[in-house]
């Protein structure tokens, strides 16, 4: 159990991309991560993009980020809404200052961009986000999964595998 004892934040809001949230978040729990989802409000109910709900263990503002070892944000459409609370951001920020883990997906860049902690970055993602991602300073890279230091990119659910193996390598 490689990420025994260690604490992921998966971030969550409605439309997420189904895939995206629940293979890493199983992935993980498999090594012994324990894993909780941040949403705007504990209990609530989130619905992903092809029906899947997540409910909220816990809000954002509950969030003390310094207790965990890792952050997971999901793609779909939950990324433009999640970069709007303040309280994402500031995790966000948190984890790459402290060179916490950070995995992202998809349009989940949009999130990263909106924190400010891309410039000088490679990355990858959606290639429909790459104009953003570049925008904010990034070197975007074509390719399944990109990892620079702490922070793993990924471009879609087919490279769920290859991207929560160099997740999962970066703890270590």
């Amino acid at each position: 159990m490689i990420l025994k004892n260690k604490g992921i934040i998966s971030l969550v809001h409605h439309e997420f991309e189904d895939l995206e949230l629940w293979y890493p978040i199983l992935r993980l729990r498999e090594e012994g991560a324990t894993v909780i989802l941040a949403g705007e409000k504990a209990g609530e109910k989130y619905i992903g993009k092809y029906g899947v709900p997540a409910i909220a263990d816990v809000d954002f503002k509950s969030i003390k980020p310094e207790e965990f070892h890792g952050l997971l944000v999901p793609g779909g459409w939950a990324p433009d809404k999640l970069r709007r609370f303040p309280e994402v951001i500031e995790i966000v920020r948190h984890m790459d200052l402290n060179k916490k883990p950070i995995a992202q997906i998809c349009h989940a860049g949009w999130v990263l961009i909106s924190a400010g902690i891309l410039k000088g970055k490679k990355v990858t993602s959606t290639p429909g986000i790459k104009d953003d991602m570049t925008n904010a300073g990034a070197e975007w890279i074509d390719l399944p999964v990109v990892t620079d230091g702490h922070l793993v990119s990924s471009q879609r659910p087919p490279d769920l595998p290859l991207y929560m193996k160099e997740y999962i390598k970066v703890f270590s």
